[in-house]
């Protein structure tokens, strides 16, 4: 009776697992073919648009070394501004620990590459995509941005940017080699597979809170 019960667990969580699997790959390839035309890799063919929303990841690696997830997108934003690709940057992060501020960190590092520090502004609820993305219209106004992230963030971004009404493009930053990201770009299918379970239970930013104006 037990080896029986056994096999019919094992049956049911491996059609379990399989149907999860199904699910995210359609999500990635669903958000992948919806999005391809809005994104940009040539600062030339990037059109301009006022305001970039750089997207953050903990600025260092396990090693303790630099995250180069991190440095490729502060470069990449970097080249829009001083291409004159974008005038204002919102960089949206991480701060929800006392130690842990991925915001002040790239505001550190834009600062560092020359951009000035008045045209950077902090989005502190930046705890995950969804919520930046939001936060971007409802807090600072913006119905219209320049996604800054590597590819498959900017994708899902992007997504989620068009289905809360704003109207988005991606510089993609680059990506580290497949060594290197490999966990990464296999987490980001079942981050895909969650951008519609958000959808469908409607899931809002974890905080908003008082506005902040960007200037014309």
């Amino acid at each position: 009776m037990k080896l029986i019960f056994r096999k019919d667990w094992l049956k049911r969580c491996s059609f379990f697992v399989f149907c999860v699997v199904v699910a995210a790959l359609m999500a990635h390839y669903v958000i992948a073919q919806a999005v391809e035309k809005q994104l940009f890799t040539d600062v030339e063919k990037t059109p301009f648009c006022k305001t970039a929303l750089l997207l953050g990841t903990n600025p260092k690696a396990r090693s303790g070394r630099i995250n180069l997830f991190f440095q490729y997108r502060i470069e990449a934003v970097t080249r829009l501004y001083k291409a004159g690709k974008i005038r204002y940057i919102i960089v949206s992060g991480d701060n929800s620990r006392s130690k842990y501020n991925e915001t002040d960190e790239m505001r550190a590092y834009l600062v560092a590459a020359g951009i000035p520090d008045s045209v950077i502004f902090g989005d502190f609820a930046g705890f995950r995509t969804l919520d930046s993305v939001v936060r971007c219209k409802e807090i600072f106004g913006q119905d219209s941005i320049t996604i800054v992230s590597q590819q498959f963030h900017n994708e899902r971004a992007i997504y989620l940017a068009r289905r809360f009404g704003i109207h988005a493009v991606g510089f993609n930053a680059q990506t580290p080699m497949i060594r290197y990201s490999i966990l990464t770009h296999i987490r980001e299918y079942f981050a895909r597979l969650k951008v519609f379970m958000d959808l469908i239970l409607g899931v809002k930013p974890k905080f908003l809170g008082e506005k902040i104006q960007i200037p014309l």
